[in-house]
């Protein structure tokens, strides 16, 4: 094989001391924790035994088909799969979460409207509900053969342009800037008597690649525009990048990961010389403006659960919530109209639209959506596909396992060992998926590496087998061969692989 599988992860003892002092660097940067202070040293031991990557690919692994520890989902597969409470929730809890799943579902109308607890839509939008975008909380996709990007939007921004805004940038008080006319994202639809922003329109463009035995895939490359802009052309510096919706499982759990067993991976100068350069992206926590680490979002723009609610209610839906106050949403001055469009405040209900309790419920249903429990995980075929996954080098980036935190804030996420397949890093993913917008410390080659467990269940969940950010990839053989710069070496190692152990490797993702 090209490579060996674990280089990030077996180190000699002078080398690990080398990650440490980084580490310690960053966290020092920014006041972050350098090493883990919830456990003793017995557990301590334990953690770091039990999150080793595997060497024997004869059997399955102690508890890897439950790969969200006890929080794991036991249900049948269905549709629904992605929708379970954690198993481990106690049953006091469960009537928050089925709160939190109505207001998670629940549609947003225009203001004014009889339904005063639920009028305040947009004024500029992209859907009415969460549901709309993650769609049996599962993943989104492009429009495909239709008009409609319910599940897929457009982010705008402009990198930093003064030392003002580089300065902001460095410290973690922004991610990037906002196209002076549009806002922070394109809403392609609008309350009535208001124009809509505009249009996404995708061409795509077939790119040939060739296998190992002659086989070859046809990729198909995007490129994105904006028609019928309604308030003016974009600024020329304003980039776009599209976004599909994530899933949503296991968002409680990746939130419950010691910050300082993510940043132990980071290696952002490649000290090892492996051509992996995990770095951490540095964000502010919206509720305390403390800068911690980003986990949520395709560049980790956000450190907690809460924050990307917020962010989704008044970005996606243009909803006011105590995090995100603003009721008109991401109506910018050069939009007049929209900023003089009535909201849905209410006051005897609080001073935003979706007030505190429904924040807080719909973060808490979102942090504890179950990851089902895994499919085949000791069959022979499955075996073999996790063996030549870890020999290609995937695992240098979807790092198999962690153990949470055992202070974590619910205690159904509390000291579980988990099977996520991700080091919640960014990654320079080569000029193929490069949208060339920065956010935060991430650049326009720069993306989180996505947890992978449930992705074999996303086209029973959501109906499609659309991956990576954008959806271009329409099978997990095209989302791996889009996979170039840091990923290029465990990219050429997988299209290396004869026919059968191709078709191993996919078996095995399609697992989790």
């Amino acid at each position: 094989m090209p490579h060996n599988p674990a280089r990030r992860l077996y180190f000699s003892a002078a080398f690990c001391a080398t990650l440490a002092g980084l580490s310690a660097a960053i966290a020092a940067n920014f006041d972050l924790p350098a090493k883990r202070t919830d456990l003793s040293d017995a557990d301590l031991k334990r953690a770091e035994a039990v999150t080793r990557p595997a060497s024997d690919f004869s059997k399955a692994e102690p508890y890897e088909a439950m790969q969200a520890g006890a929080a794991t989902s036991i249900d049948p597969v269905t549709q629904d799969s992605f929708s379970h409470i954690s198993g481990n929730i106690s049953f006091e809890q469960e009537q928050n979460f089925n709160l939190g799943n109505a207001l998670f579902k629940k549609l947003w109308v225009s203001a004014p409207s009889s339904t005063q607890a639920s009028d305040g839509l947009g004024p500029l939008f992209n859907a009415r509900s969460c549901m709309s975008c993650h769609v049996n909380d599962g993943r989104g996709k492009p429009p495909e053969g239709g008009v409609s990007a319910t599940s897929m939007f457009l982010r705008l921004a402009r990198a930093a342009a003064t030392p003002e805004e580089r300065e902001a940038i460095a410290n973690a008080n922004a991610v990037n800037f906002p196209d002076p006319a549009y806002g922070h994202q394109l809403q392609d639809l609008a309350v009535p008597g208001l124009a809509a922003e505009g249009k996404m329109a995708i061409r795509y463009t077939p790119k040939t690649v060739t296998l190992a035995g002659g086989e070859t895939v046809s990729l198909r490359a995007p490129t994105y525009e904006i028609k019928d802009l309604a308030y003016g052309p974009l600024d020329p510096a304003t980039t776009i990048s599209p976004r599909v919706a994530p899933a949503m499982i296991g968002l409680g759990l990746i939130e419950a990961i010691p910050t300082a067993d993510i940043l132990a991976h980071a290696d952002p100068d490649d000290k090892n010389s492996d051509g992996i350069s995990g770095k951490a992206a540095i964000v502010r926590d919206s509720r305390i403006g403390a800068a911690t680490l980003g986990r949520f979002g395709w560049k980790a723009q956000n450190a907690t659960v809460r924050d990307q609610s917020a962010a989704a209610f008044l970005s996606d839906i243009g909803i006011s919530t105590p995090d995100r106050p603003d009721a008109h949403g991401d109506c910018t001055q050069a939009e007049m109209k929209c900023q003089k469009m009535p909201t849905g405040v209410q006051k005897r209900l609080g001073n935003e639209e979706a007030p505190g309790p429904i924040l807080d419920l719909v973060t808490f249903y979102s942090a504890n959506l179950a990851v089902p429990a895994r499919r085949k995980a000791s069959f022979p075929d499955t075996l073999r596909g996790k063996e030549l996954f870890y020999r290609s080098g995937c695992i240098s980036c979807h790092v198999p396992k962690f153990v949470t935190r055992r202070d974590a804030a619910e205690k159904a996420q509390s000291f579980q060992l988990i099977w996520p397949y991700s080091d919640f890093l960014l990654h320079d993913m080569g000029e193929g998926l490069a949208d060339g917008q920065q956010v935060g410390r991430a650049s326009g080659r720069e993306w989180r590496t996505p947890p992978l467990w449930g992705i074999g269940l996303t086209r029973t969940v959501s109906g499609h087998s659309f991956f990576l950010h954008d959806g271009r990839a329409r099978n997990l053989t095209e989302a791996i061969l889009w996979h170039g710069g840091e990923a290029e070496k465990a990219r050429d190692a997988f299209s290396s692989l004869p026919k059968d152990d191709r078709e191993a490797l996919i078996r095995f993702l399609e697992s989790l």
